[in-house]
């Protein structure tokens, strides 16, 4: 099968297209024919060894997919060959055939495209992950987005509009905090223009924020800290700014909010019975039109290495795809 290689860290200019073998899955797994696969930050910092998780040298990047099953490990139940999945290997999606755990496959609705399949669940389940079972967001609440037209903010003002929450999103130009309001934001803060801290106080008025969902951290982080009120959650789902922000410790304490962390990756596999029930309220969700995924960009396989750039040179708005054919 054809792939794209990471056979040294650096940029994706590197990647090096290959003739591989096709991967067969172990107990546990499926293989897919991949259909399209989304481009996700994680990729980009792999592909330069600066992930958590660290592949060993050569390895075929790519976190998401979807396509149709081909093959069944042993222990595997649920899935048939010829189903329409979607499927999160966590690397080696950028191929013409990708292994990915049962337990992170699941089957998509019929109405639902290949496209908007490859960039749905790692976006929408760990907003939604984060939301409901870290931030225990209630109807009724304010919810501060920062980086609100990127994949994983604008699943999260999908899907805070949908719990009920009122929807405040920040993020760094008119044209992404459009986008966002055209999604379910309530109010919108460019922080690019104005001080996010008094911007978003004036909004959330004196009860202050209730939930921060946070996948950009940097500068912004201290800030919209200071946004917080009585019980606050702040969310810590990833740092697309580059850099780990370090939060004063006596916020926490005087507000009597809490940190906390989202890791969908490990709570997928920890409590996959949560993680599947998630996916079916998100399905339904889907399908009854309350989430409407957005594809910023669309690149051949061939230009695999320009979608990874396109990530990395934060273009994106809405999810990134790579459309197999």
């Amino acid at each position: 099968m054809r792939a794209l290689m990471c056979e040294a860290h650096g940029a994706p200019e590197q990647l090096a297209f290959r003739d591989v073998p096709v991967p067969q899955p172990g107990p546990g797994e499926i293989r897919l024919a991949v259909r399209a696969a989304s481009v996700n930050f994680p990729d980009a910092l792999m592909i330069q060894n600066l992930y958590q998780t660290k592949p060993p040298l050569p390895f075929i990047p790519g976190g998401e997919a979807a396509g149709v099953v081909e093959a069944i490990g042993e222990g595997v139940s649920g899935f048939r060959v010829g189903d329409r999945v979607a499927a999160i290997p966590f690397q080696g999606a950028f191929a013409e055939q990708a292994v990915a755990p049962a337990f992170r496959t699941s089957i998509i609705p019929d109405a639902m495209g290949f496209d908007v399949a490859a960039g749905f669940t790692m976006v929408y389940a760990t907003a939604l992950h984060g939301l409901r079972q870290r931030g225990r967001l209630q109807a009724g609440e304010t919810l501060l987005v920062l980086g609100a037209a990127g994949g994983v903010g604008l699943a999260a003002v999908e899907i805070g509009m949908r719990m009920g929450a009122r929807v405040i999103a920040a993020a760094s130009s008119a044209e992404k905090l459009e986008l966002a309001r055209a999604h379910g934001a309530d109010e919108t803060v460019n922080y690019a223009e104005v001080d996010i801290k008094q911007a978003v106080k004036a909004l959330a008025g004196e009860r202050g924020v209730d939930v921060i969902f946070d996948p950009v951290g940097g500068d912004l982080a201290e800030p919209a800290f200071r946004t917080m009120g009585w019980d606050g959650r702040y969310l810590v789902v990833g740092f697309a700014a580059g850099t780990i922000p370090a939060i004063p410790l006596n916020l926490p304490l005087v507000k009597t909010a809490s940190i906390v962390g989202v890791t969908w990756g490990m709570h997928s596999r920890r409590e996959p019975d949560i993680h599947a029930a998630n996916m079916a309220q998100l399905y339904d969700w889907y399908e009854q039109g309350g989430l409407r995924p957005a594809i910023g960009a669309r690149f051949g396989f061939d230009e695999s290495r320009a979608a990874i750039r396109w990530i990395m040179d934060r273009k994106a708005q809405g999810k990134v795809v790579i459309e197999m054919a």
